[in-house]
């Protein structure tokens, strides 16, 4: 069996255009997903997104490299200890 951790993923998007492949990768990943939560914050036109994960460290790599490459978005993650 797989070591899993619990992990937040902090997403910053700029450009409303990407929501559709956020949430397209967010799908593909649902089965590591513990819940998930955007907030659309108008005065700075940008939309945040916060996605709570547990899963293996490479699959949560895999899942915030693949966010980060999408223009206009930054993705950042925050790892427990278990």
């Amino acid at each position: 069996m797989t070591d899993t951790r619990v992990a937040i993923i902090a997403i910053i998007v700029e450009d409303d255009a990407v929501i559709c492949d956020i949430q397209n990768l967010l799908s593909e990943y649902s089965d590591f997903i513990i819940g998930r939560m955007g907030i659309p914050y108008k005065t700075k036109n940008v939309r945040i997104i916060s996605v709570v994960l547990d899963a293996s460290v490479d699959t949560i790599n895999a899942l915030t490299g693949k966010i980060g490459r999408i223009e206009k978005v930054n993705a950042k993650t925050v790892y427990s200890n278990v």
